[in-house]
């Protein structure tokens, strides 16, 4: 299995593909809302740049770019450190060295063992380890005697804290679809992936909580949506559909009570959360990714521009490693008050600890069945920008097209 992968010394094509001088590109392996996927960083003087990558497309990217765009390349696995390098004229040179793999060494005393003992307890998760569950079964995270595999602990732990979220917001959901004399509750996954999280909520709905459901998992990938259907299928599920399509092009035949909108990149995110208010979803459960647009709304003379006027941004704005974090927070921050104006109660939470993912603000928002509009003196009922965009004098993607 692929950990890492590091490459370096940048060849002449570097900059005209990618449109900016990298130095470095470095990709790691981590755990996400569509399963085993990468993080990749591409590294400037001054600026780092994120994506994220699932793990066919990360493993074309290391072929279409080692000793063409980038000279070096080091790669790890789980006992291996795999160095590629080329020549001048494009011949490739592997390098392999074997590395041994380190263990803990076992307690020596009665506080480091207690301590042990307390990190081993087993979290009362809302899908518990040691019963079998088909679609993790099928999934690769759980074996058939109900214990989940050591390397998708991660997932496991991921999908349980997920499943608490939806959990706290049932009550609200159930609530307003019994005004409508309903009970199957309808489910929109936008970006579903490989539908870990899709999978898991059904489950969690029909048989743990014995709630009749309807869910349509969307993706751009027709391989991926083929994939989910077949598991889908195996597993005899009862209104579980996947479709491939564009989430700023969807129009699904029923209104979703929820929308989930995991790790959908850049401006993605938007389309979804506009398309959840449009159709009045009770709720929303969004992890969004890749924040671009704003920053790159924030060229040279804009800058310039904002400092002159409000020279209190001029320390967030000046160098491009936080104004970049900057730009992910306003974006946030930003779709917070767009679903507060349209009435929803609004969480911005933790989902899950930043050491497996470094994209883990998840916005929650429930919609308030007796007020439709929540607007303030930043807020007003025409839903115009908040002062913070105006300020910034950026039009994020998600005060668009209005």
């Amino acid at each position: 299995m692929l950990l890492s992968a590091t490459l370096s010394k940048p060849t002449a094509l570097a900059a005209q593909k990618f449109g900016r001088p990298l130095i470095k590109i470095k990709l790691t392996a981590k755990s996400s809302s569509n399963g085993y996927s990468f993080f990749m960083e591409q590294f400037t003087q001054t600026q780092v740049f994120h994506q994220h990558l699932n793990e066919d497309d990360a493993l074309a990217f290391l072929d279409e770019n080692i000793g063409k765009t980038f000279k070096n390349c080091v790669k790890r696995t789980e006992n291996q450190e795999i160095t590629i390098m080329a020549s001048r004229k494009g011949r490739l040179t592997t390098l392999v060295k074997n590395t041994a793999i380190k263990t803990v060494p076992p307690a020596k005393d009665a506080a480091a063992q207690t301590i042990g003992q307390s990190l081993s307890r087993k979290k009362n998760h809302l899908i518990p380890e040691g019963k079998p569950v088909p679609f993790l079964i099928l999934l690769g995270i759980m074996t058939s005697d109900g214990k989940v595999i050591a390397s998708r602990q991660d997932k496991f732990r991921q999908i349980n804290r997920f499943l608490e979220f939806i959990d706290d917001v049932l009550d609200d959901v159930c609530a307003q679809i019994r005004q409508e004399n309903r009970t199957a509750i309808r489910i929109a996954d936008f970006g579903c992936g490989k539908s870990y999280l899709t999978f898991a909520v059904h489950y969690f709905l029909t048989e743990v909580k014995k709630i009749p459901c309807e869910i349509e998992g969307l993706d751009l990938k027709q391989d991926v949506i083929a994939y989910c259907n077949q598991i889908a299928q195996k597993l005899s599920l009862d209104n579980l559909i996947f479709k491939a399509g564009d989430i700023s092009g969807y129009s699904g035949g029923k209104n979703p009570d929820i929308v989930i909108t995991l790790h959908a990149c850049d401006t993605a995110t938007d389309f979804a959360l506009r398309y959840a208010v449009a159709h009045g979803a009770k709720a929303i459960l969004s992890v969004p990714c890749c924040q671009h647009q704003v920053n790159g709304q924030l060229d040279a003379e804009k800058r310039r521009k904002i400092a002159g006027q409000s020279p209190e941004f001029e320390p967030l704005l000046k160098w491009g490693i936080i104004r970049e974090k900057f730009s992910s927070l306003v974006t946030d921050a930003l779709r917070g008050k767009f679903l507060e104006q349209h009435g929803y109660r609004v969480q911005m939470l933790e989902f899950i600890d930043i050491e497996h993912t470094p994209k883990n603000i998840l916005i929650r928002a429930v919609r308030d069945a007796h007020q439709k509009n929540r607007g303030d003196s930043d807020c007003p009922a025409d839903f115009s920008e908040p002062a913070l965009s105006r300020a910034l004098g950026i039009s994020p993607e998600i005060w668009m097209n209005l």
